[in-house]
């Protein structure tokens, strides 16, 4: 059987990298013996079979991670990851994010947040000599574009054939390679329980990408199907669905040293870019991003300060801002104390060496590595031009824009849409702009849109979007005040605020955009065209870099192996495997002391101070000084375990993954990293990269003993 270059990548030495890696399910037969070396129990085979335990339990929420914990399709994943859902359910008289919320019954059970999915991998195939054929080997630019996703979209609807599936052809080292994947959607997505704020954020920002750490980062949805176990939207007369497969809790106590591995869907990695990428993002688009989002959380507190509702509206996006704003500094502090850029560049500069220093080598690879960093540094400066202008924004007029996109796209026979607009997207898309108005309060958005219009609007002219600014009445140079009255009129003069004025968009034809009065619609109408000949000019670019930078990735693959070294590819919201053990580390951040590999209650009373993050509910400070911690309790330790250290190489997207022991079972869930150590993103630090686990004993004691949720104790067997 021809080997493909994602197996071809991994045939080398290992050894080196034994806590690196996001590998494939479908490459772990090729470190079988550094798993089972490792600690692992189960046959690395088994963990190829998507269907089998126990890689069939493991499940995608479109962002995060999640498992099957019963065989009523009970989903465990981070109370991060179901935030959002807690929000949209809560008003000022129930506020379900303050006091947490568990459903007794099925009955009583929430609906998700609008757009919520649970994602089950019925199947990965590589495919790519379907997308990337002779033909279109031969094309350049939008034309090679158009034809990737046209094969693309074909391989698609044949997968989405059998009805529930959604499918998707995924890109792996930089287009070299494109893997289909399957998988069940599940539509009908439930909130079943999630513990108070001051346990499942604990610590809230400040303790974000910190250890020591003590938040009980944990909650519940449930899937439900039609009564014939097919995928349906939301109704009463669903049923929960029953996975094959269950992740079961572990009844032996974690310690110290012992294997533990990660089964998510981590969202992306960044290891295989070029110097001139590291350089752009560290020394511009980061800082932009830092100082971007701290105006926005400032402008948001500013606006909801004394108003409870449109606070909770926006609880969601606070706490998705927050979050990469944390990140991203953290990352920029150890980039700028770190020699990345000079390692990165002598890496690179090395590659090419090796490139020129062979003819044949040099005739197959020199002009598309050369070609790659030109393309890359004109986008760049693309996105640094564009920066303001996609922050300022109304949300309405993004989806009136996407509204009468959908519009156009639906006058074309369905398999020559654009992705995105087709019938297998309406569902999702119909259930987003329902549930707009949910997420959103005029005087925040107008005030967000007005800041960040303001600094779009002091660029020079000539840098200045010439639709965007028809559309929204403005001009460059004008003041402050004259900008703030070009918004008022904008936004006065639309209905699509009012959630029946806005769903009706979805299914009118062009000519009925046209005739509109509404200012946004209006806007988004006046813009189309300019937007479609920018997505062209985008996508003959993207055609061009992808062509170069399959050709580099290549280059970098054929070199790693001739040095002896693995090559696994960046993550990419697809099923992954990582594996290591349970570890502190012999020195802190900043040389402090170094850090134990468990946490205990002990810190939560440390914490507590009633007030703001960290402000334990009253309940569980009680449990917690009666210290009856039953069967929870850790032999060693003498009390109970919060969270926990792994050597565990994750990233966003792995929220919420099950962290499993050597046999397979529950032992924790993935929710963070440490600050020091989040730059594995980009530059992998086997010394300082650590992964921090919630302990799922104290998930089930705070169940237990807190929040009295014995109904689903029993149905995942733990009582």
């Amino acid at each position: 059987m021809k080997k493909t270059l994602l197996s071809l990548a991994i045939l080398t030495s290992f050894a080196a990298q034994a806590d690196e890696g996001m590998w494939m399910p479908q490459q772990l037969p090729q470190v079988a013996k550094q798993l089972k070396a490792a600690g692992l129990k189960l046959d690395p085979a088994n963990l190829t079979k998507l269907t089998e335990f126990p890689m069939g339990a493991i499940v995608s929420l479109g962002g995060c991670s999640a498992s099957f914990v019963s065989p009523q399709g009970l989903v465990v994943t981070n109370h991060h990851c179901v935030y959002n859902s807690i929000a949209v359910n809560s008003t000022p008289e129930r506020d379900l994010l303050a006091n947490g919320f568990l459903a007794k019954t099925m009955a009583d059970e929430l609906p998700a947040s609008p757009g919520s999915r649970v994602y089950v991998t019925d199947e990965v195939a590589n495919v790519s000599a379907q997308v990337i054929t002779p033909e279109v080997a031969k094309l350049t630019g939008k034309a090679r574009i158009d034809a990737i996703e046209k094969n693309q979209k074909t391989l698609v609807a044949a997968c989405e054939k059998d009805a529930g599936y959604r499918c998707t052809v995924a890109s792996f080292y930089g287009g070299l390679e494109f893997y289909r994947l399957k998988q069940l959607e599940i539509r009908d997505v439930r909130l079943v329980h999630a513990p108070a704020s001051g346990v499942g954020k604990f610590g809230g920002d400040t303790d974000n990408w910190m250890w020591p750490r003590h938040t009980g980062d944990y909650g519940f949805y449930r899937a439900y199907v039609s009564k014939d176990g097919k995928s349906a939207e939301f109704s009463k007369d669903n049923v929960p669905y029953q996975p094959k497969h269950i992740i079961k809790i572990a009844k032996d106590n974690p310690k110290e040293g012992d294997f533990v591995m990660v089964l998510g869907y981590p969202g992306r990695t960044n290891r295989h870019r070029l110097p001139s990428e590291v350089a752009f993002t560290f020394d511009w688009n980061y800082p932009a991003f830092i100082q971007a989002s701290s105006e926005t959380l400032a402008i948001i507190d500013r606006e909801t300060k004394t108003d409870p509702a449109a606070r909770l509206k926006y609880a969601g996006q606070i706490a998705g801002v927050n979050n990469y704003y944390k990140n991203r500094k953290g990352m920029l502090v150890s980039y700028q104390g770190s020699d990345f850029l000079q390692r990165k560049t002598a890496e690179h500069n090395a590659l090419k060496a090796w490139v020129n220093g062979d003819a044949a080598r040099k005739a197959q690879y020199a002009a598309d590595i050369d070609t790659a960093e030109t393309l890359i540094a004109e986008r760049d400066a693309g996105t640094k031009k564009s920066f303001f202008q996609t922050y300022a924004q109304p949300k309405f007029l993004s989806s009136a824009r996407t509204l009468y996109r959908l519009a156009n796209e639906r006058t074309k026979p369905d398999a020559e849409r654009k992705t995105g607009y087709q019938e297998r997207d309406l569902p999702r898309l119909t259930s987003v702009v329902e549930g707009q108005d949910r997420t959103y309060d005029e005087k925040v958005d107008k005030a967000l849109v007005l800041n960040f219009l303001t600094k779009y609007n002091a660029q020079p002219a000539a840098e200045h979007d010439a639709a965007f600014d028809a559309a929204l009445g403005i001009r460059a140079g004008m003041s402050e005040a004259e900008l703030k009255a070009a918004l008022d009129r904008i936004y006065a003069g639309s209905k699509l605020a009012d959630k029946a004025a806005r769903t009706a968009w979805l299914k009118k034809t062009p000519a009925e955009f046209k005739a509109s009065n509404d200012s946004f619609i209006k806007a988004a109408v006046a813009m189309y065209d300019a937007d479609m000949k920018d997505e062209e000019k985008q996508e003959e670019s993207a055609g061009k870099i992808q062509q170069a930078y399959g050709n580099y990735m290549k280059a970098k693959i054929a070199y790693m192996n001739s040095r002896g070294q693995a090559v696994y590819p960046d993550a990419n919201s697809t099923l992954r495997v990582t594996f290591g053990k349970i570890a502190g580390r012999p020195q802190g951040a900043d040389g402090t002391t170094g850090w134990t590999a468990f946490t205990t209650v002990a810190g939560v009373t440390a914490k507590h101070t009633g007030e703001g993050e960290f402000d334990a509910p009253d309940n569980q400070l009680a449990a917690i000084q009666a210290k009856n911690f039953g069967k929870y309790v850790d032999p060693k330790l003498k009390t109970l375990p919060v969270n926990f250290l792994a050597t565990l190489d994750i990233t966003g997207g792995n929220s919420g993954s099950a962290a499993l022991n050597a046999k397979g079972e529950l032992i924790g869930l993935a929710f963070d990293g440490t600050l020091d150590s989040i730059i594995s993103d980009w530059d992998f630090n086997k010394a300082m990269t650590r992964s921090i686990q919630v302990d799922t004993r104290y998930m089930l004691w705070n169940m237990q003993y807190v929040d009295k949720a014995d109904n689903l104790l029993k149905e995942m067997n733990a009582l």
